[in-house]
């Protein structure tokens, strides 16, 4: 397996949303570094299962990314926790976490548990709206990247469009605020020019939505950026 800070490309399938048996091995057999299990809306334990049984039966990580309590598991290969740094509730930044450390503290092995300084910039999108955002100005995601980096630790700054392609000038500037943390971006890349555009900048790109619109087009954007 790849270590993970060689990573440069990963997919993200929404446990909500269907995906014919063809194109998981295609996106599992894609040479991505890692597939992401996610989502916003409708996330169940069953589904998260019910996917995750299916990624198994190839060789690529498997990460489930914890958006709801209810729908944790073991048998992932890592786990992404999201810390919403625009979020207006300070539920997405500690609270659900806390209460998530309660439950699961017992079964939690830390080596496996990494946290995403999550800044959510499209206003439209239902992450965040769910998660109560403020849209920030450039100076405010800079300032969040250094906060999650020299303050925080964090091992990853997400900067997520949610399905709206976003700014690279504004990645280009989030990167000159990283040395040690990680920037990943995803939002709105449907093709490998999007792709290794925001690959210049970003040290790993998420694809996501392109999966269920346009699956030839999201295949090429490994090739683009690996």
């Amino acid at each position: 397996m790849m270590p993970m800070d060689e990573w440069k490309h990963m997919f993200k399938l929404d446990p909500a949303k269907e995906i014919s048996d063809e194109h998981l091995e295609q996106i599992c057999e894609s040479n991505t570094d890692a597939v992401i299990v996610g989502g916003t809306d409708h996330i169940t334990l069953e589904g998260v299962l019910d996917l995750l049984s299916r990624i198994r039966r190839y060789m690529v990580p498997c990460i489930l990314e914890v958006s709801t309590i209810d729908a944790i598991t073991p048998g992932f290969d890592y786990y992404f926790i999201p810390m919403v740094l625009n979020s207006t509730e300070k539920k997405w930044m500690m609270d659900i976490h806390h209460e998530a450390v309660k439950q699961y503290k017992h079964m939690m092995d830390m080596t496996e548990f990494f946290i995403e300084g999550y800044c959510i910039l499209n206003d439209e999108s239902k992450a965040f709206q769910k998660a109560n955002c403020t849209l920030p100005m450039d100076e405010d995601v800079l300032a969040y990247a250094y906060m999650a980096e020299h303050m925080f630790k964090f091992p990853f700054f997400y900067v997520e469009y949610s399905g709206t392609y976003g700014d690279p000038n504004l990645v280009a500037k989030v990167k000159n605020e990283l040395t040690n943390t990680k920037l990943i971006y995803g939002g709105g890349i449907t093709n490998a020019q999007e792709a290794k555009a925001m690959k210049e900048h970003a040290d790993i790109i998420v694809v996501g939505n392109s999966i269920y619109t346009d699956f030839r087009e999201a295949l090429k954007t490994v090739a683009a950026v690996k």
